[in-house]
């Protein structure tokens, strides 16, 4: 990875250095061709047995189930839904996909498949229909939950998995509204775990992605990807688009259930999920790259550029580079960061690490005491995390 692409990373939330460049697109169905749209108690959808009161026989099995009996016992529980915005060129409209994780008629779905609309219809798969509000969201994971009212009958609920236990080659089902049609059942494996992507430029990275060759196009945003015992364990998201034209050409990525389940609670509390911001972009130090820059380590977080009026700047954080457009003018990487090698107390050999740490144990308003390495002299430094700027 070039400099010119690290730079861009400098509003990551804490960083994130594996910085991938790969031409990701979120996926979602445009049906009019025109713009993009720009407290209840926690589901029991999260448990092995769904809101119906008896144990699935999906979450029963110890073995993969046939894809006819996974499409025909959860199918129902995804939904199409319809995202309407008016703009300057009139009504706009978008589709994408849902899942029913609770009773009360919660949905997870995508944050970009509802973001902006002015109205939401919600298509069930037996053709019924119902508007829907968004209850809460998570826009640093590209996560909703939207409620529909209720239709008087009783709702199929989707039963959410464990992330966390999946690995790469295991089978997955995706099912879907992709370019409209809808109920698509398709298949794949995990092509790859723990991928790191960034929907746009400057935006905050969602980690642990899972990696899929299971077809998905545009409408299969929000839907779910299911392992071969039928359990949620992703929400399908983006896909790799090298050609521009925004259709599947066999690597899609899934938010990891175990992200969703995390901020599941606030969303159907209704608030919007805020992730804490440290402001500087980084690289893991490698014994090549130590070697490079005659570093004093071996492991840990070369400081390769702090972000203006950032919590790390505040804290007096120095950076290899100066600004952004230094960065970006730069073919190599200069000496002179700070290294950072631990955080409250714990040794941090990576970028990730650093992430993961401060992204799941901390929010905007803690501070958190960072080893530091400058001019091979030891020190201590504290930050005061803010929210993810929006």
């Amino acid at each position: 990875m070039g400099l010119r692409a690290a730079a861009f990373t400098v509003l990551t939330s804490v960083l994130v250095s594996a910085l991938v460049a790969i031409a990701i697109v979120q996926f979602w169905s445009d049906d009019n061709g025109g713009g993009q749209l720009a407290a209840p108690s926690p589901t029991a959808a999260a448990s092995e047995t769904g809101d119906r009161g008896q144990a699935s026989p999906i979450a029963a099995s110890s073995s993969c189930l046939p894809a006819s009996d996974i499409y025909e016992e959860l199918g129902p529980s995804v939904v199409k839904i319809t995202a309407t915005a008016s703009s300057s060129f009139g009504q706009q409209g978008g589709t994408g996909s849902g899942i029913v994780i609770d009773a009360q008629g919660n949905i997870l779905t995508n944050y970009h498949v509802v973001a902006g609309s002015d109205s939401l219809e919600v298509t069930f798969s037996d053709g019924a229909t119902a508007s829907a509000q968004v209850v809460g969201s998570d826009p640093g994971n590209d996560l909703a939950v939207i409620r529909v009212e209720s239709l008087g009958r009783e709702l199929a609920v989707a039963v959410l998995g464990d992330s966390s236990a999946v690995r790469t080659g295991d089978p997955v089902l995706a099912v879907g509204n992709p370019f409209g049609l809808e109920g698509t059942l398709t298949q794949g494996i995990v092509s790859a775990t723990g991928r790191t992507f960034a929907p746009g430029s400057s935006t905050r990275f969602i980690r642990d992605m899972i990696q899929t060759d299971a077809p998905v196009n545009p409408g299969n945003s929000g839907g779910p990807l299911l392992d071969c015992q039928g359990r949620v364990i992703g929400i399908n998201t983006a896909l790799e688009n090298p050609t521009g034209q925004e259709v599947n050409v066999g690597i899609a990525f899934a938010v990891p259930i175990d992200t969703a389940k995390r901020s599941l609670a606030e969303m159907l509390a209704g608030k919007t999920v805020s992730h804490p911001w440290l402001g500087i972009a980084g690289q893991d130090i490698t014994p090549a790259l130590a070697e490079e820059l005659d570093l004093p380590v071996q492991s840990g977080v070369y400081v390769s550029l702090v972000a203006s009026n950032s919590p790390a700047q505040r804290a007096g954080l120095r950076g290899a580079f100066r600004s952004e457009s230094e960065a970006a003018r730069s073919t190599s990487l200069p000496r002179g960061g700070d290294i950072i090698v631990a955080v409250d107390g714990q040794t941090v050999a990576s970028v990730d690490q650093l992430a993961t740490y401060l992204d799941i144990q901390k929010k905007a308003g803690d501070t958190v005491k960072l080893d530091v390495i400058r001019q091979r002299q030891e020190l201590t430094v504290d930050a005061t995390l803010a929210e993810w700027p929006s």
